[in-house]
């Protein structure tokens, strides 16, 4: 296996850019298929089981097991995703995996290549010692997670189960115990295309969005006014993206806005979605059609509950490598929800700040990577 910071170069190096719904980014960049038959090529001379699981023609979960010499006294899943945002506005090579004063820098240094790497690296470092009185562990790599989580949805829809789970995000070497879920739709209106210099003989679907819009702003409003969650604060709502129309000299016909919906613990799509309808359906000066479609499947809230004996122990073990964590939650939502609602125990952990996740100069301080692998291979050992 290749030292961490080769390997997790070699990880950087290869793009695997989600596209998140757009159609205007190079083939060269896209999907995860360089990166997961890289990871294979590292997992195949290990010798333990590996396969791929295909949830989109040319985007597959890969996944590892480890099955220990003596009967494991627990089970725990390693899962972290291979894709990342889009590299739109970088400021530093967004694939070179330039480093400089201790970090590297590169998309998806962070967001989660880092984890990923670390991951593997205890992974194969079990299969290799194969030490006394250690877990069963699967090691699984997922796709999509940044745009609905198809990759680790497949993962849990599959039968793969654990006593533990451990999720890849960057954490600063400490626990996240609990987050937010999310919801995202499309909301969509229609009118009446025509030439501008006669805008009355048609209907502007721009300006339905935008009536509809100031409500959601009002909306947000009412939402902060809840009563928070003791944990994980307030719900949310925000407006990410406008499109419509054709030319500046077309009265447009259609406008769709992507909205985001932050839920606490208690909440589901579900719900989110039928209280935002019936608010818009009610308000007084709109009486033309309009629709609220889901646009991707998002993520259930993480509650803190079923993981504290993990909470305990994991953290036990992090003491034992840096001295110190903390356990905390986190308003973004991770695969982790969707581990814990197949009945798995999970808590998200790994090297790096999500300050620096998605951003124009993304990088990781490489001085964690050692340690992080450290405390996952002391807990797989059942240290």
């Amino acid at each position: 296996m290749l030292p961490l910071p080769e390997l997790l170069a070699e990880l950087v190096r290869r793009p695997s850019v989600n596209p998140m719904g757009r159609t205007d980014l190079s083939t060269e960049i896209l999907y995860e298929s360089r990166v997961t038959a890289f990871l294979e090529e590292q997992l195949r001379p290990l010798g333990c089981e590996v396969r791929r699981q295909t949830v989109r023609p040319g985007r597959d979960n890969l996944i590892a097991t480890y099955t220990p010499p003596t009967a494991a006294p627990f089970s725990v899943l390693f899962e972290a995703h291979t894709d990342t945002v889009p590299v739109d506005a970088m400021i530093v090579e967004p694939f070179a995996a330039k480093i400089e004063g201790g970090k590297m820098y590169g998309r998806g240094s962070c967001d989660v290549k880092g984890g990923g790497a670390v991951m593997l690296t205890a992974f194969a470092r079990l299969v290799q010692e194969k030490p006394a009185g250690s877990a069963a562990v699967t090691l699984a790599f997922t796709v999509d997670e940044e745009n609905g989580g198809m990759g680790v949805t497949e993962l849990m829809k599959s039968g793969v189960h654990a006593d533990y789970g451990i999720v890849a995000e960057p954490t600063l070497l400490n626990i996240v115990n609990a987050h937010k879920g999310v919801a995202r739709w499309t909301l969509a209106t229609s009118g009446r295309a025509c030439h501008s210099s006669r805008p009355d003989q048609g209907v502007n679907a721009v300006y339905r969005m935008a009536r509809l819009l100031r409500a959601i702003e009002e909306y947000a409003k009412t939402l902060q006014a809840l009563p928070p969650d003791p944990v994980l604060g307030p719900r949310t709502i925000s407006v990410g993206r406008i499109m419509g129309g054709v030319s500046p000299n077309t009265v447009p016909d259609f406008c769709r806005a992507d909205l985001d919906r932050r839920l606490l613990p208690g909440e589901t799509f579900e719900t989110a979605t039928a209280d935002l309808d019936a608010f818009l359906r009610a308000l007084p000066d709109v009486d033309w059609p309009f629709t609220l479609t889901q646009s991707s499947p998002g993520c259930s809230p993480l509650s803190p509950v079923p993981s504290v004996e993990l909470v305990k122990r994991f953290g036990a073990v992090i003491d034992s490598v840096v001295g110190k964590h903390t356990v905390d939650s986190v308003p973004f939502g991770t695969d982790a929800s969707r581990v814990a609602i197949k009945g798995v125990p999970t808590i998200v952990f790994g090297p790096g700040d999500i300050a620096q996740a998605h951003t124009k100069d993304e990088w990781i301080d490489l001085s964690q990577l050692e340690p992080a692998s450290e405390i996952l291979f002391r807990f797989a050992c059942g240290k």
